[in-house]
């Protein structure tokens, strides 16, 4: 019995040690046969076999094209080409992708879909086949670094600035494409593992734009999510469908772009129309204390220097209070002599008493100051809104009586011999008197020219002008140079003697026949005074502070006058905050009418 007994334990003892060494032979076995990279792939999928349910079927998913997106057809990209939905028929081949599921639930696996289709290329175009890692940022799923590995990683100190952010900002969108490939309603664990990782980075990244700005959190939040990608690169590994979904969403989000950029174009353009409320209330302000004042305190000092053409004249077109006075003051505060400048304001009905008001109540003591209302002028032809209403444009400001004025500056001031042109976005920051003594050479109006390529300046005749026109053609050079408003030095007896107002009555009138320049008066300018120019000196007049031209800092404190030219206006919200300083500096946000009409910088 004893004998019996002592077998039986004998056996079980074999049997049990077998049960725990055969397992340990097998896998010691098989991590010998297998290259390190494999060996970590083959501990992954045991360490995540409790997530492998037979009711989840995640080897391989069916091809979908997903609710809402528009995929184009499938192009394959040779290495190195950028990704784009917009790329040339001379460089994108088409493939026929299989049926993933043939009708028995048989998947096919990632090397197999490959494989059928490299079968149909030739042996020189393989490498044009995008893998789903190359599609998303193309940067390689990497299992998680174990201690070891992070030890031996090289830092790169001199990445580009901000890469880590991009970087996140990738590994995001990546998420949001597998989420976006799986089954709709699937609650797997690989998907609610990808949405918890994915929404903690978002939170923890929020609207940060630089790496400086990032936090450490979201540093440590990174790792987790890069390791679920991990995760999912394994489960969802149908290359060409991924591929075809990562396409459809870049089509989607590139057609979401454009139309966000065409809104915002138009807004900024609306916006560049309106008056902001603070610069209404103030002309409404000024506008009751005007009409409160007796009619003999209207009047302004020193009107006996109004019509000596001895002095240095400036005249500027405006409509706007604040623009206006900004001119003025900035010219006057940059002289060396002010007690020689006379400073002319020419309005309209509806803003004449509010700028008048202005300058009664900011008398510059030293300088001369007149304003006008172009409505009280002979000048102008009785019916010259309507002929302006003809040239059909959107924006108000171009068909402005106030824009094409400047035209009649012989007639507006038929006492004065010379004077300076400027526009109301524009600052004086140095002082002008030796524009007076320039030689004019016999031309009507000096200007800086704005016909080099490359500069921030530069425009082009045709760009403006419709030379397809005979008559355009046949008269002027799509090759002729440019020049700019905004500063600009008229010889007012050369223009009278030359007949020059005419000139453009006469142009202007078969521009509203026909379409010859586009609406504006910048392109009949440059017609009217063709070969009747003469360049000035680039640093008398920098343009490009309304719109983001990259103009350099010291062309800007170097210039005598900058001007905003653009719709970025700096009394507007859309205004660059980097060049409105220039324009605040003249702007006196400590007067009262300022503060109660919340006006500040």
């Amino acid at each position: 019995m004893n004998q019996i007994r002592r077998w039986q334990r004998i056996l079980f003892l074999s049997l049990l040690s077998i049960s725990v060494l055969a397992p340990l032979v097998f896998v010691s076995n098989r991590l010998k046969t297998i290259t390190p990279f494999s060996r970590r792939e083959f501990i992954e999928e045991l360490s995540n076999f409790r997530y492998r349910t037979s009711d989840l079927r995640l080897n391989a998913v069916e091809h979908e094209d997903g609710e809402g997106l528009k995929g184009p057809r499938l192009i394959l990209y040779k290495d190195g080409e950028e990704f784009n939905s917009s790329v040339s028929d001379d460089k994108e081949k088409t493939i026929d992708l299989p049926n993933i599921d043939d009708g028995n639930n048989h998947k096919y696996s990632e090397e197999k879909v490959i494989d059928s289709q490299l079968t149909k290329l030739s042996s020189d175009s393989k490498d044009q086949i995008l893998t789903v890692n190359q599609l998303a940022n193309k940067t390689e799923f990497k299992p998680p670094l174990s201690k070891g590995d992070k030890n031996t990683k090289v830092h790169q100190s001199d990445r580009a600035t901000d890469m880590k952010i991009k970087e996140i900002r990738d590994k995001i969108i990546q998420a949001k494409a597998y989420l976006n490939f799986a089954p709709p309603g699937s609650n797997s664990q690989i998907v609610k593992e990808l949405r918890t990782r994915m929404r903690e980075l978002e939170r923890a990244v929020g609207d940060v734009t630089k790496d400086k700005d990032l936090s450490k959190g979201a540093l440590r939040k990174l790792k987790p999510l890069e390791a679920t990608l991990y995760k999912a690169s394994r489960v969802f590994n149908n290359c060409p469908a991924i591929a075809t979904k990562l396409r459809a969403m870049n089509y989607n989000t590139e057609e979401l772009v454009q139309a966000q950029k065409n809104q915002a174009s138009f807004l900024m353009h609306l916006a560049a129309r309106t008056t902001p409320k603070g610069q209404h209330c103030l002309s409404m302000r000024l506008t009751l204390e005007y009409f409160a004042l007796d009619p003999e305190k209207r009047q302004m000092p020193n009107q006996e220097k109004f019509n000596d053409p001895s002095l240095n004249h400036y005249v500027v077109f405006s409509d706007n209070v604040l623009a206006s006075a900004v001119v003025a003051n900035s010219t006057i505060s940059s002289s060396k002599e002010p007690e020689k400048i006379v400073f002319h304001v020419v309005t309209d009905s509806l803003n004449y008493p509010a700028i008048s008001m202005w300058f009664l109540l900011n008398i510059q003591s030293a300088a001369a100051i007149q304003i006008q209302n172009i409505d009280d002028m002979d000048v102008l032809p009785l019916d010259y809104d309507q002929l302006l209403m003809k040239q059909n444009s959107n924006d108000p400001r171009f068909i402005s009586t106030l824009n094409h004025a400047r035209f009649y500056l012989p007639g507006i001031f038929p006492g004065l011999n010379k004077m300076v042109l400027f526009d109301h976005d524009v600052v004086v920051q140095r002082d002008l008197s030796r524009l007076w003594s320039i030689d004019m050479k016999g031309k009507v109006v000096g200007a800086v020219e704005t016909c080099k390529e490359g500069e921030p300046s530069f425009h082009s005749m045709s760009t403006f002008i419709n030379f397809s026109d005979a008559w355009v053609s046949g008269k002027f050079s799509p090759k002729a140079c440019t020049w700019a408003f905004g500063m600009n030095l008229v010889d007012l007896e050369e223009w009278r003697r030359r007949k020059l107002t005419s000139t453009y009555i006469k142009y202007f009138n078969m521009g509203t026949k026909r379409p010859l320049w586009k609406a504006g008066s910048l392109p009949i300018g440059w017609l009217t005074f063709y070969r009747q120019t003469i360049p000035l000196d680039k640093r008398w007049h920098v343009m490009g502070l309304g719109r983001e031209s990259g103009i350099k800092t010291v062309d800007i404190e170097q210039a005598a006058v900058i001007h905003y030219d653009g719709i970025m206006k700096p009394w507007l919200d859309i205004g660059i905050d980097k060049y409105k300083r220039y324009w605040n500096r003249h702007v006196p946000f400590y007067h009262s009418y300022l503060q109660q009409c919340n006006i500040h910088a």
